[in-house]
């Protein structure tokens, strides 16, 4: 079974506590007013941030929780939940709404489990992604709303299509053994995405997270990577094409930590759909070109899958309570799993940080990178691994570490400069002398955390 099932008495806190947020649909305005409202409740454990702004104007807003708000502590990792990227798909916004104020409650009633929680993580909740489009559906009311009304933004683009095709080019430089990890994005990619892409883009160009989840509505499944089907033939058809990453068996753990919290997607049979243990590979169910979740794995640290949390995507008021006390367990115990695997810094002998250093494990063909500060982060199912820290100029070294089913293993890596010797000088005799000069090893060059690829 999943660790994601947390013990018994995790479970039975979560039930002591009612959110205060009121159980209603916030229109933009009070959206807002419930984030402020959380960060004065909250003071030193939260802000309130922007990453940009919608087509409209509209300010794309972001709470974050931690023991130094602003502040990223080495070694702490950092979460991230997007709802309402679709604007008509509603329940993922209230929920992460309901989310924000009860970790705020129970951190000031003196919850360990919560307090343990922000002490040694730093999370990033966004409401919506998409409040324009969320403007439109909500006008029309969740009685009489179209399928597909307020589905796109203000330019009436669909922003789970709108990111760079990475997967086009990760499946083409396979064949010629190219990454299929931090891909660099095309020359024009901003003149292609819009205002919302744009901004997500840079904000998790910005932060080294490290497991995500985007909340989305019309169905009940845990969606994980890929989304795209390496078979071209198949991408305009709901074919059953499974696309796996080399990350397959964690991703299908990370979406069962969820499934199997929630109040009934586990059981598979929801909305006419049959989804065994509530999870799906994403190409598996349908291709999706441009998504938002294959584009974290291939361009940044970022491990995300995607939550379809409800066959309604406007649900009535009436039944936002039932939801939220349905998916109120799995919201915190997916953030949970972001403690697992092994972390630790990479320094050179001088103990400074190395930023960018490549992290590889042995029969994983997926790096992750090194932040600002040095510290990586790999997540990692319990067994036994050789993993390999190298960056330009220094010399590669590789341990073997075993990773546990609870906390994350510490392996800290201490690279050392790669020196060129250079060719002995001729001797005065004009003899000349047959010792080879030591060639510097390349290492292919990581991309630093927070710069443009």
């Amino acid at each position: 079974m999943a660790r994601g099932l947390r013990p018994l008495a995790g479970a039975l806190l979560l039930l002591e506590v009612a959110a205060a947020v009121s159980f209603v649909h916030h229109r933009y305005e009070e959206m807002v007013q419930a984030l402020f409202r959380v960060q004065s409740e909250c003071p030193y454990v939260s802000r309130v941030y922007s990453i940009g702004r919608s087509v409209e104007g509209r300010h794309l807003y972001v709470l974050e929780f931690s023991d130094y708000p602003g502040i990223h502590e080495p070694l702490e990792p950092e979460f991230k939940y997007v709802g309402n990227m679709h604007g008509n798909e509603v329940l993922g916004r209230e929920l992460l709404l309901q989310l924000s104020e009860f970790l705020c409650e129970e951190y000031r009633r003196g919850s360990e489990r919560i307090t343990r929680l922000l002490h040694n993580t730093r999370i990033h909740i966004m409401p919506s992604m998409n409040p324009d489009g969320y403007e439109v559906a909500a006008k029309q009311g969740p009685d009489s709303i179209g399928y597909l009304t307020g589905r796109n933004n203000a330019n009436g683009v669909d922003l789970n299509r709108n990111f760079p095709d990475l997967n086009t080019f990760m499946y083409y430089s396979g064949e010629i053994s190219g990454p299929n990890h931090h891909i660099p994005l095309p020359d024009n990619w901003k003149s292609q995405v819009e205002p919302e892409t744009l901004a997500v883009i840079q904000w998790i160009g910005s932060y080294n997270f490290v497991l995500s989840a985007n909340l989305h509505g019309g169905a009940v499944v845990a969606n994980y990577p890929y989304d795209k089907s390496q078979d071209q033939r198949f991408r305009s058809h709901r074919r059953t094409v499974n696309t796996p990453t080399p990350d397959d068996k964690l991703f299908q753990k990370l979406a069962k930590t969820y499934s199997y919290a929630h109040g009934w997607m586990h059981r598979g049979w929801n909305c006419g759909d049959y989804f065994a243990d509530g999870i799906t590979n994403g190409a598996s169910w349908y291709s999706l070109s441009k998504g938002m979740q294959d584009f974290n794995y291939l361009y940044t640290n970022c491990f995300e899958i995607t939550l379809e949390l409800s066959c309604n995507k406007f649900p009535p008021e009436k039944d936002l309570e039932r939801q939220w006390m349905a998916n109120r367990e799995a919201l915190v115990a997916f953030i949970e799993e972001i403690h697992q695997g092994i972390k630790g810094m990479v320094s050179d002998e001088n103990n400074n940080g190395i930023a960018g250093a490549v992290i590889s494990v042995q029969g994983i063909s997926h790096d992750v990178t090194s932040g600002d500060m040095g510290d990586y982060f790999r997540l990692l199912l319990p067994g036994t691994y050789t993993v390999t820290a190298s960056a330009e100029g220094y010399q590669p070294q590789t341990v073997t570490t075993t990773v546990g089913p609870a906390e994350p293993s510490l392996v800290h890596f201490q690279l050392k400069q790669d020196v060129v010797r250079k060719p002995p000088e001729r001797k005065a005799s004009g003899t000349r002398t047959n010792n080879k000069t030591l060639q510097k090893k390349v290492v292919p060059r990581a991309t630093r955390r927070g710069t443009q690829r």
